[in-house]
C-alpha cells in the first residue's frame, strides 16, 4: 500500500503533537463545564446549598429578599445560620429529600426536648423559631396548629454538620424506619442479630484479611498449586465442625451460630471441589496454550520488576476519578438549587430546573462520561508509553530514571488530543446505551415481550460495540506511544497489525483472559480460605457468611483493579512483539527487541 511505503513503524524516534483540534474541542468543553459550575455560584444557588435554606425561600445566615406570594419569605436570617427540620426522620427515598418543613435557627437543640414547654423555653433562650415563623414562641404550648407547624415530639438531640449547616439528629433510633425495613428484608430478626454480632466480633480479622488480599494479588499465579489442597482442608473443617455440633457441648446461642457455620462450610467445600475439578480438566486440555501465554506473562513480570510503580496506577486513577466525581456531584447539587422558585400550597417554596437549566444538566452528564473516560485513557496511555520505552530499549540499564513519569509528561505534552478523541468515541457509544438501559428499567412490566427483547438486543449490541472500541482504543494508544501518530492513523495501523496476527490475538486473548479470570477467582478463594482459618477460632460467637462476603468482595475489587493493569501491560507487549516480528528478522542491523522467551514461543504460534 502507498501509505506503508511512506512510513514504517519507528519506535521512539520521532515525537510530535497529535490531534490538536480535538484537544481544542476538549478544552472548550471543559471551559463549558467550568461555566456550568460558575452559573450557580454567580446566581447564589451554591451559597443557598452550602448555607442552607428554609421552606419559605430564606437562605440561612443572610438577609433575604421578599418572594411574591410567600408571606414568610424575605426575613433577616443573619443570626440564624443552621437549618432545622421539624421531622428530620421523615425521609422520602424516591425523591431523595426530607419530607419536613425546614426552618433557620441560631442553634441546634443540644438536649432532647420532650414537651412543647421545653420547645418554648429553648426558643425563648436562643431567640430561634422551632415552630413555623407565624407562631410566636409564647404560643407554642397552646397554638391550635402546633401539631403540624411545630416539631414532632420528642425533639431529638442534634448537631450541626460542618460546612453545610444542617441540624442532624444524633440519636440513631431516628432512622428506625430504615432499620425496620432492613429487618423485614432479612425476614428473620435472629439471623440479623447473629450476623451483626459476627461482623462486630470479627472486625479485626476482616481488616487483616483485606490487607492480605493486597499481598495475595501480587502472587496469584502460584495460587493454582495451593488451590488443590484448599478444598481438602475445607472438607476437614466441615467434618470437625459437624462433630463439634453433634456432641452437644455448645451453648444455645453458640449452637445456632455453629449450625450456620457448618452449612456455610459445606457450601464452600462443595464449591471449591467443583471448581478444582473443572480447573484441572481445563488446564489439561489447554496446557500448551497456557504455556505460551505464561511465557508472555513472564515478560510482563519483568516489566513490573523494572517498573514497580506501575502497580500504583489504579490508585492514582481512582483518586483522580473520586475527586472529579465529588466535584461533579457538588455542581449537580448546585444546579438543583438554582432553578426557579415555585410556590406550593401553604406558602412553601420549591426550586425546579426548567428551560435552559435542563440542557445544562444534560451537558453536565455528558461531561461526567467524557472526562471519566479521558482519565481512564490517560492511565492506558501512561502504561503504554512506559511499556513501549521498556520494550524498545535494548540496554535496560539505559532506561530513563523515571520511565512512568516520563511517559506521563510525554502524554501531557504531545497526546492529550488523541486521548480526547478516543474517549469521546467511547462516550458516543456509552450515552445511547445508558439511555436505552434507563428506558428499559422505566418500562419494566409495561412494554410487551417484543419491545423488551428489542431493547435488550440494542443494549447488548451497544455494549459489544463499546468493548470492541475500547480494545481498539487501547491498541491505538499503544501505536501512538510508539509512532507519535494521530488517533485515526494509530487505530488503522494497530488494526492492521492485529488482523495480520489474528490467530495469535485469539490465542493470547482467550487463554490470557481465562488466566486472569482464574487469578481473580484464586485470589478471592485464597482470601476466603484464610478467612475460614482465622474465623475458626471464634466458633461460638461469629457467623461466617457476612464477614467472608465482605472480604471476598474487597479481594475481587483489588484483584480486578491490579490485574487490569497486568492485562493492559500484556496487550501492549503483544502489539510491540507483533511490530517487532514484522519489521525485524534478527539479521545484523535488524535485531529483535523482544525477550528470548518471546523469540522461542513466538515462532511456535
Amino acid at each position: 500500500m502507498p501509505w506503508q511505503s511512506k512510513r514504517d513503524w519507528k519506535p521512539l524516534e520521532e515525537r510530535s503533537c497529535t490531534d490538536i483540534p480535538w484537544l481544542i474541542i476538549f478544552t472548550v468543553f471543559c471551559i463549558g463545564m467550568a461555566c456550568i459550575c460558575g452559573f450557580p455560584i454567580a446566581t447564589g444557588a451554591a451559597s443557598r446549598l452550602i448555607s442552607g435554606y428554609d421552606s419559605y425561600g430564606n437562605t440561612c445566615g443572610q438577609n433575604n429578599t421578599k418572594i411574591e406570594g410567600v408571606p414568610l419569605s424575605g426575613r433577616d436570617m443573619r443570626e440564624n445560620k443552621y437549618v432545622f427540620f421539624l421531622d428530620p426522620c421523615n425521609l422520602d427515598l424516591i425523591n431523595r429529600k426530607i419530607k419536613s418543613i425546614a426552618l433557620c435557627v441560631s442553634k441546634c437543640p443540644s438536649t432532647e426536648l420532650k414537651t412543647y414547654q421545653d420547645v418554648k423555653q429553648f426558643a425563648l433562650n436562643n431567640g430561634s423559631h422551632l415552630c413555623s415563623y407565624d407562631i410566636y414562641q409564647t404560643k407554642y404550648t397552646s397554638h391550635s396548629e402546633r401539631f403540624t407547624k411545630c416539631p414532632k415530639l420528642p425533639v431529638p438531640t442534634s448537631k450541626a454538620v460542618p460546612v453545610f449547616h444542617r441540624c442532624i439528629p444524633m440519636d440513631i433510633s431516628c432512622y428506625a424506619e430504615f432499620a425496620q425495613a432492613f429487618v423485614t428484608f432479612v425476614s428473620d430478626n435472629t439471623v440479623l442479630r447473629r450476623v451483626v454480632a459476627g461482623v462486630m466480633a470479627s472486625k479485626e480479622i476482616i481488616m487483616g484479611l483485606c490487607v492480605l488480599a493486597l499481598g495475595i494479588t501480587h502472587g496469584y499465579i502460584w495460587l493454582a498449586i495451593m488451590h488443590v489442597d484448599i478444598f481438602g482442608v475445607l472438607w476437614w473443617l466441615y467434618v470437625d465442625h459437624r462433630k463439634a455440633l453433634d456432641n452437644n457441648t455448645i451453648s444455645v446461642f453458640g449452637k445456632e451460630v455453629a449450625s450456620d457455620n457448618v452449612t456455610a462450610l459445606l457450601v464452600y467445600a462443595i464449591g471449591a471441589t467443583i471448581f478444582t475439578v473443572i480447573l484441572l480438566i481445563v488446564m489439561f486440555f489447554m496446557r500448551k496454550r497456557v504455556a505460551l501465554t505464561i511465557s508472555l506473562f513472564h515478560v510482563a513480570g519483568k516489566v513490573f520488576i523494572h517498573l514497580p510503580l506501575l502497580v500504583l496506577q489504579p490508585v492514582w486513577t481512582f483518586l483522580c476519578l473520586m475527586l472529579f466525581w465529588v466535584y461533579w456531584i457538588a455542581v449537580l447539587l448546585f444546579l438543583g438549587t438554582s432553578g426557579e422558585d415555585k410556590v406550593e400550597n401553604g406558602g412553601v417554596v420549591e426550586y425546579e430546573m426548567q428551560g435552559p437549566l435542563q440542557y445544562l444538566v444534560w451537558y453536565h452528564a455528558v461531561g461526567l462520561i467524557w472526562i471519566s473516560e479521558f482519565i481512564l485513557a490517560f492511565q492506558q496511555m501512561t502504561i503504554a508509553g512506559s511499556v513501549v520505552t521498556y520494550y524498545f530499549t535494548r540496554n535496560k540499564s539505559q532506561m530513563p530514571a523515571t520511565p512512568i513519569l516520563s511517559s506521563m509528561v510525554r502524554t501531557i505534552r504531545y497526546h492529550l488530543g488523541t486521548l480526547a478523541k478516543g474517549s469521546f468515541i467511547i462516550t458516543l457509544v456509552k450515552i445511547p446505551r445508558l439511555i436505552l438501559t434507563y428506558i428499559h428499567s422505566q418500562l419494566k412490566g409495561k412494554e410487551n415481550a417484543c419491545a423488551r427483547c428489542m431493547l435488550k438486543a440494542c443494549v447488548c449490541c451497544l455494549w459489544c460495540l463499546e468493548k470492541c472500541l475500547a480494545y481498539l482504543n487501547q491498541n491505538a494508544y499503544t501505536a501512538t506511544a510508539i509512532n507519535s501518530t494521530n488517533f485515526c492513523t494509530s487505530a488503522r495501523d494497530a488494526l492492521l497489525i492485529l488482523v495480520e496476527n489474528a490467530l495469535r490475538v485469539a490465542a493470547i486473548n482467550t487463554v490470557g483472559d481465562f488466566v486472569l479470570f482464574l487469578g481473580k477467582v484464586l485470589i478471592v478463594s485464597c482470601t476466603a480460605f484464610a478467612g475460614v482459618l482465622a474465623l475458626n477460632y471464634q466458633r461460638e460467637y461469629t457467623v461466617w457468611v457476612l464477614p467472608l462476603l465482605i472480604v471476598c468482595l474487597f479481594a475481587f475489587l483489588v484483584a480486578h483493579c491490579f490485574l487490569s493493569v497486568f492485562e493492559n501491560v500484556v496487550d501492549v507487549l503483544f502489539l510491540c512483539f507483533a511490530v517487532d516480528s514484522k519489521y525485524n528478522d534478527g539479521s545484523p542491523g535488524r535485531e529483535y527487541y523482544m525477550d528470548k522467551a518471546l523469540m522461542v514461543r513466538g515462532s511456535c504460534v
